[in-house]
């Protein structure tokens, strides 16, 4: 009985050991930060630019009249606090997408948007896998919760190359010399 268990832990830690010291599947978590980037800056886009929201406390005028503080609603940390409530369900719309040229692996959005449509998408080229939509959703909310402040802070004060500061600088989930979604970002 000895070798036997031996031989079988020796197998399991072959099994184990990779994945443990691995981490995490940098493929996944690039293009899920990646997607994540994509769906929040789509929804902060979408928001009327003439909207606003008041912030802090009201400021008292020369003239001693008080005029509320306002910024634009759509970059406001209550709207993108809001976003990241309910973004993570959006990955549901993800799947793994194989480049039938390449075999380059990517994540992307199988469907459409509100009134969005969507171009000529092969479907064929897609694995659709309800373990892997249940380990997108779950990689985003792990991403949120590790780096919302960060996601904040970027969507507040920068509007160009969120998703590589957020993927690669940050949190250095994506290599910045291979992009794995949607490289106009």
């Amino acid at each position: 009985m000895g070798w036997r268990w031996c031989r079988g832990l020796a197998l399991l830690l072959l099994v184990l050991v990779p994945q443990v010291r691995g981490g995490k599947d940098a493929e996944l978590y690039c293009g899920v930060c990646r997607a994540l980037v994509d769906e929040i800056d789509w929804a902060v886009k979408k928001v009327d630019p003439k909207k606003t929201i008041q912030v802090g406390s009201f400021r008292i005028s020369a003239d001693g009249s008080q005029k509320p503080n306002e910024i634009p609603y759509a970059r406001s940390e209550t709207h993108l606090l809001e976003l990241l409530e309910t973004v993570c369900s959006n990955m549901d719309d993800y799947a793994l997408y194989v480049d039938p040229e390449t075999q380059k692996k990517t994540y992307m959005r199988f469907a459409p948007r509100d009134s969005e449509k969507l171009g000529s998408v092969d479907f064929n080229n897609f694995k659709f896998d309800p373990e892997n939509s249940k380990s997108l959703k779950f990689v985003c909310e792990s991403i949120v919760e590790e780096y919302e402040e960060e996601i904040i802070s970027l969507f507040v004060h920068e509007a160009d190359h969120v998703v590589d500061k957020l993927c690669s600088e940050k949190s250095e989930m994506c290599d910045s010399s291979r992009q794995t979604l949607h490289s106009d970002l």
